[in-house]
């Protein structure tokens, strides 16, 4: 079984960034440093050992004891008190064939000088820095030709300062410079964990992979939650919008985002919640031409209020679906009735045949199966789709109950209706038409309402018409506005027409009325099958029944 890794902590990684910049950091000063210090340390030596050898070759003493016949018993003497004075590593005097005088070590006087690099001074009487190694060792070396009264070289003075001891001189600022940079080091550990101490309190003390996992965990619930949410900060700018308000308001992401609420919504209340801190719940207003309900949230910090969310959702949606399940019910109910009626007409057949009354009984079964059968091709030959025979089977069993003629054209012909025209809104148009013209014509014994449907060309048409008494002149105009009813009832009426105008207004359609001069009542829909088909009516309106 694999193990998970754990994640790094936050504290950890930045203590360990800080940490290895300032090493990196440390190392790369150090090296740089100790290169120009050793660079400036072996020039300024250098110019040091060239100064004193050129001081000693100009002093009296030294003229004089060139001189003599031994020269060494008066320099070795004077050269080891120099080179304790200015704490050097030698201080040597050579005759003009390179034979030294003096030396540190006394065995090597009179000995031939080390290190080749005495020519320029004897040969050309100048004096200058050289660098090479001796009897002592690789060392920094000042050399000045020593010239008598008529100018001529009489010998070099060579004082030279180890590079062993320069490198050791080094070391030391190199050790004095590691504790400083270790101090630096321990500052950074202390300032890395109270970095980190500080941005946790920011973060609300989550790490990184937390806040990434939270971070998806939110975009896949605001994608999956059905209703628009949308958040603001204190001063109205939107800062988040999940897909749902997108697809509600018709806007894209780019319009939203960073903009101020009130430009995209002028007339909102968001701000009040955000100002005053106090929530609002279940609150139904009018936007972008649609009813929605609206929930608004403030969010808080340390009790001040940084920002709000507003979670809203279509209540035309909820209308849609609770109308749906409304009609569901009422179908149930229908078939339940029409089942109802069946048994009785059993009970009736039975009486017949106990009575012996076969010949009655055979011709009233014959009766029944010429009706069924004829409104049977209708409803399942020329109607294929499903979902309209599930309403007009619904609808043939009320007014049955009712006793009245709900008669299918046989001219319909309807293939399979498209997916954008919803079976919730189809219920909502069909429905409530038929129930309005069953209605209307229940005062009469001949009532009788008829359906047709056609979907040839780029439209559906639904036509209702009815025997009823029709509507008042003048109030054709009125009679699909919410609450009109030509019906006296203490209940509330007239939403059935204002349902209708809506849907059919929503799949870009049309829905028309008139009364003509056999005075029946006409009601016809268009429906475009295509959903990017609206503003062209189909030109065969003339088939239609009206």
């Amino acid at each position: 079984m694999r193990h998970k890794i754990k994640p790094v902590r936050l504290q950890t990684k930045l203590i360990i960034l800080i940490v290895t910049l300032l090493i990196g950091i440390i190392v790369l000063i150090c090296g740089v440093f100790f290169y120009l210090e050793m660079k400036e340390l072996k020039t300024n030596t250098g110019n040091r050992a060239l100064q004193i050898a050129k001081t000693i070759s100009f002093m009296p003493e030294v003229q004089e004891a060139m001189d003599s016949d031994k020269p060494s018993d008066t320099l070795q003497p004077l050269t080891l008190k120099i080179q304790q004075e200015i704490d050097a590593q030698f201080v040597v005097i050579g005759d003009a064939q390179g034979l030294r005088y003096t030396h540190p070590d006394t065995d090597k006087i009179g000995q031939q000088m080390v290190g080749g690099d005495n020519i320029r001074a004897l040969e050309e009487g100048k004096a200058y820095i050289s660098e090479a190694t001796g009897s002592l060792g690789l060392s920094i070396r000042g050399k000045a030709p020593i010239i008598s009264d008529d100018g001529t070289v009489i010998g070099v003075v060579s004082v030279g300062f180890l590079m062993e001891n320069l490198k050791s001189r080094m070391e030391e600022k190199l050790v004095e410079i590691s504790l400083i940079a270790l101090l630096a080091i321990n500052v950074g550990v202390v300032g890395g964990y109270l970095l980190a101490r500080n941005i946790r309190k920011d973060i609300l003390g989550l790490e990184p992979h937390e806040i990434a996992s939270l971070y998806r965990e939110r975009n896949a619930i605001l994608e999956s939650v059905k209703e628009g949410i949308i958040a603001v900060d204190a001063n109205g700018f939107v800062t988040m919008v999940n897909p749902s308000a997108l697809d509600i308001l018709e806007l894209r992401e780019e319009e939203l985002i960073h903009k101020q609420i009130t430009d995209i919504v002028p007339d909102t209340d968001i701000m009040e919640v955000a100002r005053t801190g106090h929530a609002q719940e279940n609150k139904e207003i009018y936007l972008f031409d649609k009813d929605v309900i609206v929930n608004r949230i403030p969010i808080m910090e340390k009790e001040i209020v940084v920002g709000v969310v507003s979670s809203f959702r279509d209540k035309t949606d909820m209308k849609k679906l609770l109308h749906t399940i409304v009609e569901v019910k009422k179908y149930s109910e229908e078939l339940r009735a029409q089942t109802h009626e069946f048994t009785n007409k059993l009970y009736v057949l039975s009486g017949m045949l106990e009575l012996g009354k076969f010949e009655e009984a055979l011709d009233w079964i014959k009766k029944e199966y010429m009706v069924n059968q004829a409104r049977n091709d209708i409803l399942f030959d020329r109607i294929k789709d499903e979902k309209l025979q599930a309403i007009l089977l619904g609808k043939l069993a009320v007014a049955s109950e009712k006793k009245k003629l709900l008669q299918l054209n046989e001219e319909s012909s309807v293939q399979l209706i498209p997916s954008n025209i919803e079976f919730s809104s189809l219920v909502a148009i069909v429905g409530n038409l038929i129930d309005n013209a069953l209605e209307a014509v229940e005062t009469r014994e001949d009532g009788i309402v008829s359906f047709f449907a056609i979907d040839f060309g780029n439209d559906l048409i639904l036509e209702i018409s009815d025997n009823g008494p029709g509507f008042q002149e003048g109030t054709i105009d009125l009679i699909f506005g919410k609450g009109y009813s030509t019906k006296q009832a203490d209940q509330p009426r007239g939403f059935g027409l204002a349902i209708v105008k809506k849907e059919v207004e929503q799949l870009g359609g049309t829905v028309e009325v008139q009364r003509n001069s056999d005075n029946t009542t006409v009601f016809t829909v268009y429906l475009p099958k295509n959903k990017t088909y609206g503003g062209e009516r189909n030109d065969k309106r003339g088939n239609s029944r009206g």
